[in-house]
């Protein structure tokens, strides 16, 4: 079981919502997860109902079992002060060095030096280990970039390790990269049964392998449920719709431009969705990943929604596959 779980995924399929469920999934049976926060959104504290999360890992959910979530939104600012006082002991310094701007310089217009900072700190975390010898966390899950950036993000330490060819900073890339191309480790793609998420996904999988990044699972979220089985959708999709409407008037249902004619055409129109979502389904099974589905949350994402999302999560295996 991979200990480091990237999720990514285009905007809008809730990518965030997912790796918080896979952090409380992972935390099963007394277990503890990190779950890593790396685009200063706040999307994480808003799901878990809890404040602004700082630069520091706390405790935002416990578990059934005695498992534990924590949480760390990563700040590059911060990161980059804790690399000067790891590899060159200039904590006063670089604190000097974040009056004058220069901090700010280095995490915004360097470039790759963000990221590096970014995935450097959730890599410490993942190799982090306790005066007995224990992993500090079980897992540690990082709520990713889009899909569209996610193969630069976490392939940026190669850039950068092939321009600092000696020194600190090429030891910690080649570290962090270590991690990221290890069994450690998969990244999961977020995707809805849509063409558009679907292709975004298809065409990140095969960056990722081009990469040599590790490929975890495909996560289909906020699945619809089906309306109506195969001899109705068969049906409502067909040229019995008119049939259809004259058996109902005479059944006695009254008013059939009124009321008939528009529910069939909402027959119709779920009709044309569920073949839309098997096509979708289709080509996503040909990418030859695990392929696990999310019900739309219809009251919309709270911690108890999680809960059944982290539910949903276990029971199809999550987090058990070795990466590809």
């Amino acid at each position: 079981m991979s200990r480091f779980q990237v999720v990514s995924g285009k905007g809008g399929t809730g990518k965030t919502t997912v790796a918080a469920a896979l952090a409380l999934a992972l935390a099963a049976e007394g277990r503890r997860t990190l779950l890593v926060e790396v685009e200063g959104r706040g999307g994480i504290a808003e799901l878990f109902g809890a404040s602004a999360t700082p630069y520091e890992e706390r405790r935002i959910a416990d578990v059934p079992g005695g498992g534990e979530v924590f949480a760390l939104a990563i700040d590059a600012e911060q990161a980059l002060l804790d690399y000067l006082q790891m590899f060159y002991k200039l904590g006063s310094a670089g604190r000097a060095l974040k009056k004058l701007g220069a901090i700010d310089f280095a995490t915004t217009i360097a470039p790759g030096v963000r990221d590096v900072l970014l995935t450097g700190k959730a890599c410490e975390a993942v190799r982090r280990k306790d005066k007995q010898g224990r992993f500090v966390y079980d897992h540690v899950i990082m709520d990713a970039p889009p899909t569209g950036r996610i193969t630069r993000f976490l392939n940026v330490n190669d850039e950068v390790a092939g321009l600092a060819r000696i020194g600190p900073i090429h030891h910690q890339a080649q570290s962090v990269m270590r991690v990221l191309k290890s069994p450690d480790t998969a990244v999961h793609l977020v995707t809805l049964l849509e063409e558009m998420p679907v292709q975004e996904t298809a065409d990140g999988i095969e960056e990722l392998r081009g990469a040599q990044l590790p490929v975890g699972r495909v996560i289909v979220n906020m699945v619809r449920p089906h309306l109506l089985d195969e001899e109705a959708l068969s049906t409502a999709s067909g040229a019995r719709r008119k049939e259809i409407a004259k058996t109902l008037t005479r059944a006695g249902v009254t008013g059939s431009a009124a009321l008939v004619r528009p529910l069939i055409a909402q027959a119709a129109e779920h009709a044309q969705r569920v073949g839309l979502e098997r096509e979708q389904r289709a080509v996503l099974a040909g990418l030859g990943l695990p392929t696990d589905e999310l019900p739309l949350m219809g009251e919309g994402i709270d911690l108890a929604a999680l809960h059944v999302l982290a539910g949903e999560l276990r029971k199809q295996g999550a987090g058990e596959e070795e990466a590809s």
